[in-house]
């Protein structure tokens, strides 16, 4: 307990900075609101359903995006790195939209599937497939032969050999870029409900801002914030457990 206190101690100061730079006007308490104003407006948005109603189609939209981009991922990043025929043929794809913007595909998504859950769901993919794909890349191309010799001199099929020896190899890298992709589906869920959106929190915040409710605006993006670090949190503790045999194996 000590220990997580002292970890998350800035965060504390933040808070008390944040309050004691409102309160004393600072700076504007309009642009900037006291945190004990936005922990009211939080209040009243849960007490209205406001923020129940609006979070529950961000994390179906974010959740399913995210899914669909660890399996299509995974697969694509092993099946590149093994695979030369489908390197030669993708890598290049991936590579190029790597470092592309994803919210530029926004308009695109849009058009191909309207103003509902489908194009939110379809640029969360896109957007975070891509990481998963290069962890899996990185990870299943570091497999060491040795294993690999082994796996096929006691007979292992191609498929069994992936499952077996690829796959466990490519699992550090692949969950970091699943850490990635989880950051980027809060990103992409959020941009998404700003601009084309009828319900959601990124559509909440942008209805918050224009009608000049600041206090409950800054309320539903901590709301995001806390999600999103909760999420982390959640997925590190889940990673530590699921690579626990590696330091088992190494001990």
């Amino acid at each position: 307990m000590s220990a997580a206190l002292i970890r998350y101690s800035p965060l504390l100061i933040l808070a008390i900075a944040w309050q004691l730079v409102s309160q004393f006007e600072f700076v504007s308490s309009t642009a900037l609101p006291p945190l004990t104003q936005i922990g009211a407006a939080w209040l009243d948005l849960l007490t209205s359903g406001d923020l129940q109603k609006n979070a529950v189609p961000s994390l179906y939209r974010g959740g399913a995006g995210l899914v669909l981009a660890i399996a299509f991922g995974t697969a694509l990043g092993i099946a590149m790195a093994w695979w030369r025929p489908v390197n030669v043929v993708l890598g290049p794809l991936v590579e190029a939209f790597y470092p592309m913007p994803k919210s530029a595909l926004i308009p695109v998504t849009v058009i191909w599937l309207g103003f509902g859950d489908g194009s939110k769901i379809l640029l969360i993919f896109l957007g975070c497939m891509l990481p998963v794909t290069i962890g899996a890349y990185n990870g299943a191309r570091s497999t060491e032969q040795v294993l690999v010799w082994s796996a096929r001199c006691m007979g292992a099929s191609r498929l069994r050999m992936m499952w077996d020896v690829v796959l466990p190899s490519a699992l550090p890298e692949l969950l970091n870029g699943i850490r990635t992709a989880l950051a980027l589906a809060f990103i992409l869920m959020v941009t998404s409900e700003l601009i084309v959106a009828r319900e959601g929190l990124g559509n909440l915040i942008g209805f918050l801002g224009a009608n000049g409710s600041y206090a409950a605006m800054y309320a539903v993006v901590l709301t995001v914030a806390f999600l999103g670090f909760a999420a982390d949190r959640i997925y590190q503790t889940l990673t530590q457990r699921v690579l626990a045999w590696r330091e088992t194996g190494l001990a």
